[in-house]
């Protein structure tokens, strides 16, 4: 079903955006067709999908990065005639490429940071193909600012910093335009990536949030395509995520990919529960990896942090004019001790409450005041925005108040440096600050502690470096909030929000005993130069080839519109229940047993009035009409209820409360299956039970006759279901010596008598039929949860023991997807309905009377 979130996302998934002009038709770049098929079916806009199962004639191992922006730099040339291009040193995505095999092929995707004339795109992509393997995907300037300036920057960004739009100020409205940029943008790249793919082949790794939706448009059109993404800013938690109006179509998009990335446990921990509340998907962990199911597909869930290059960093060190930088530096501030700040002009990175921590540390500790030096160094802003310009106001502000108040002949406390430094000046400062302080309210990584480390333990030979035998320090105090901040268990860490605590944090930084300062600096440069970019990435790589080895050992067909598209991947073994093949093997069989649960298989889940249609009592009436059928109801439901409700159907047979009850026929009487008819235990397990209702809001306790059910259904589902695993510890641990089973379900805990099963139920039945010359030669036994499985567990216990023969007709089938012991699955109850009513049509009229 479409989300009704946005209506018309058909639209905008093939490209019909009524709002914006199309970009014009290019030619398209040459690419080495892998997949057997005409060139003009992948070059349509049909959301056709490529999958064959034939292999690739050319097996190379290669991986496509696609990214916002190229790890290139585009400058034009002196004369005005054409480009001129260089790697860009600082981009994470050519970093990342030390840590993947030395032997692969690595293409890179993304935009330019320079706006080309449409006439020269043609000639710009074929230089960058040739000479960088890069191929730029340029964004019509109406699409690229609403998209980057727009849905981007105003939206996402905020956002996932836990920045609501509260009011017309601050945010305002949900503007769909930039939505449909959004979408637009990351078609674009789809193209670019689509245009070069060898999909039988390649893996495609996709970076952060301006292309979260990109993995649907690849999915689209390539059914197994290995495909991983990495988000590198926070993710928010589900309460603030959930204010997103497109919520969803970024979530199932996200869905698509094979290995979703993250930062910090916090940070997959929001996903998943986003997952959990909007999605009803519930993520299993398997020997240490976590997975999301997902229409058959395993979703990986990585967290790994990013690290530094290691070598650039150490390269910049040995540098003539970083040592010189730092001879002139040590000199400026002789006798000061400097504390150093280094972010990005951005409303989330504390800049000014860096600045009233050091205010509050100068007031607290007169002592410091004429030694104590805060450097910040503030890179240009990316964004834009009347916030951005009055964060610039506050910051401008406090620098002057506290330099005013502070200041002493050759002393200014407060040193602000607003203008691109380069690497090696920022070496520089490092190597001679005391201590690093950073204090943003929200940031996804922030690798600047890691450099600084770096640069205090220094490189062996450089003139600025100690000698080797000097032992090296360094100082960190850092925000919780940061995405680095459990990696640095020797940091301070700080709640930048309470100035007083961050000041003392600062004091005591630059307090510390030298020896104390060795030994978290010697902690610190352990993980960070163990754990640098390549280490990140060949750790990414790894779990993606892991998470996709099974792509093309499964059958996979992609099902749903526009941003409900999702790929269904099964087992070769596990099957759609096919209508016409039951129904043939349904009309040549002679004794037949079909076994059906009620709940979440003739009845949907959801549906609060439980009463079965006209429309099920009438099929399941024609069913057992027929002399050769014998038809059991199958449920854990009381037999009043279920007695009840299928009072028309006389020839039905019912198996109550898990078939501690059970009869033939309405014409004859319950029969008791327990093994005891000793219910103590009840006065045990209904107080421990209440205790966890009282506790739980929306949890229910069902009675039966036989059982106790703790119902957490409309609970809140991580509480619910946090709550459901402590009560079946509790309920097992003052049951250990009754004659009960307690056992969990679809949100339920059930405490019953000990040998009740629906597994036992239907080894009577086809024992009952096999005993009285009727041996079962169709048997066809559905379900949806775990208390069904034992049903089709004692299927293969009976085609073992000869109460069934294998050459017979058994069809044991689930509801969902999911991973189960039956053969068969059928999406929904309805598919059981329609399944339902084919036999019926099957069936033999009832003889005459």
């Amino acid at each position: 079903m479409m989300s009704r979130s946005y209506t018309n996302l058909l639209d905008l998934a093939s490209g019909n955006f009524p709002a914006m002009g199309q970009p014009r038709e290019r030619k398209r770049l040459p690419r080495v067709m892998t997949v057997p098929g005409v060139i003009s079916e992948l070059d349509d806009d049909v959301a056709n999908s490529v999958a064959s199962d034939v292999p690739s004639s050319v097996v190379q191992d290669r991986i496509i990065i696609v990214g916002n922006q190229l790890p290139v730099k585009a400058k034009r040339r002196p004369d005005n005639k054409g480009w001129s291009f260089s790697w860009d040193e600082d981009s994470l995505l050519l970093q990342l490429k030390d840590g993947l095999p030395e032997e692969m092929e690595v293409l890179y995707v993304g935009s330019l940071g320079a706006d080309i004339d449409l006439s020269e795109q043609d000639d710009v992509s074929q230089v960058l193909l040739d000479r960088f393997k890069c191929v730029p995907a340029f964004l019509p300037p109406d699409i690229l600012s609403k998209y980057y300036h727009g849905f981007c920057k105003q939206y996402l960004w905020p956002l996932f910093h836990y920045m609501l739009p509260i009011s017309g100020n601050h945010g305002g409205r949900f503007d769909r335009s930039l939505w449909e940029a959004y979408v637009a943008a990351n078609k674009i790249f789809s193209q670019r990536v689509i245009e070069v793919i060898n999909p039988e082949d390649d893996y495609v790794w996709i970076h952060d949030y301006h292309l979260m939706v990109l993995p649907t448009f690849l999915r689209r059109r390539f059914n197994r395509l290995r495909m991983g993404f990495f988000l590198h800013s926070p993710f928010p938690s589900s309460e603030i995520y959930r204010t997103l109006p497109v919520r969803e179509e970024i979530l199932k998009a996200l869905l698509n990919s094979d290995l979703i990335g993250f930062h910090t446990f916090d940070y997959a921990r929001h996903f998943l529960s986003c997952c959990s509340r909007m999605l009803g998907l519930e993520y299993q962990s398997k020997r240490g990896y976590i997975g999301l199911e997902y229409y058959g597909r395993t979703v990986g869930i990585k967290i790994m942090p990013v690290g530094i290059h290691m070598g650039q960093i150490q390269s910049v060190l040995k540098l003539a004019d970083k040592d010189w930088r730092v001879g002139e530096l040590k000199q400026q501030f002789e006798g000061k001790t400097i504390l150093l700040g280094v972010d990005d002009m951005d409303i989330f990175k504390g800049i000014n409450l860096k600045l009233l921590a050091m205010e509050q540390l100068l007031k607290q500790h007169p002592k410091w005041q004429g030694r104590a030096i805060l450097v910040q160094i503030t890179n240009p802003a990316r964004g834009r925005g009347r916030d951005l310009e009055e964060v610039q106001a506050e910051i401008q502000e406090s620098c002057r108040r506290i330099n005013d108040t502070f200041r002493l002949p050759g002393y200014e406390p407060v040193i602000f440096i607003d203008r691109p430094v380069s690497l090696s000046e920022r070496s520089a400062y490092f190597t001679i600050a005391e201590c690093v302080v950073v204090a943003a309210v929200r940031d996804g990584m922030n690798l600047t502690p890691y450099e600084y480390i770096v640069c205090r333990q220094g490189v062996s030979g450089s003139e600025s470096s100690s000698e080797p035998s000097d032992p090296k320090k360094s100082m960190l105090v850092v925000s919780e909030f940061i995405g680095c901040s459990p990696s640095l268990s020797g940091a301070i860490r700080v709640n930048p929000w309470n100035i007083e605590a961050t000041a003392e944090a600062m004091n005591e930084a630059i307090s510390m005993a030298d020896s104390e300062k060795e030994l978290r600096h010697e902690k610190h440069y352990r993980y960070v130069s163990t754990h640098d970019v390549a280490y990140w990435s060949r750790s990414f790589y790894q779990d993606m080839e892991r998470t996709c080895k099974d792509h093309f050992r499964r059958r996979c067909w992609g099902i749903g519109l526009s941003f409900g598209f999702r790929v269904v991947a099964l087992d070769p073994n596990f099957k759609k229940l096919n209508i016409d093949q039951i129904e043939s093997a349904y009309i040549k069989s002679k004794n037949r047993a079909i076994l059906l649960d009620y709940d979440g298989t003739v009845m949907p889940q959801t549906t609060i009035n439980k009463t079965p249609s006209q429309e099920v009592i009438s099929i399941i009436n024609t069913l057992c009409s027929d002399v050769k059928n014998t038809v059991f109801v199958v449920s854990g439901r009381g037999r009043d209820s279920l007695g009840t409700w299928f009072a028309p159907c006389k020839k039905l047979g019912i198996a109550a409360e898990h078939g501690y009850f059970m009869r033939w026929s309405v014409d004859e009487d319950w029969e008791n299956c327990g093994q005891s008819n000793d219910f103590g235990w009840i006065q045990i397990a209904e107080p421990v039970m209440n205790l966890y209702t009282e506790a739980t809001d929306g949890s229910s306790i069902e009675k039966k006759e036989s059982s106790l059910v703790w119902h957490h259904r409309d609970a809140d589902p991580g509480f619910g279901a946090a709550q459901a695993k402590e009560l079946l510890d509790h309920l097992e641990s003052v049951l250990a010596n009754e004659p009960v089973a307690v056992k969990s379900g679809q949100c339920i805990v059930e405490v019953k008598p000990q040998g009740i099963s629906k597994g036992s139920v239907a080894e009577k039945i086809f024992t009952s039929m096999a005993e009285s010359g009727r041996q079962a030669d169709f048997v066809l036994c559905i379900g949806d949860d775990r208390s069904d499985e034992d049903m089709f567990e004692s299927i293969d216990n009976a085609i073992a023991s000869d109460i069934l023969t294998s050459s017979k007709s058994v069809f044991a089938c689930t509801v969902g997807q999911k991973p189960s012991k039956a053969k068969y699955y059928l999406d929904d109850t309805s598919d059981v309905i329609n399944m339902l009513q084919a036999l019926a049509e099957a069936s033999d009229p009832p003889p005459s009377p």
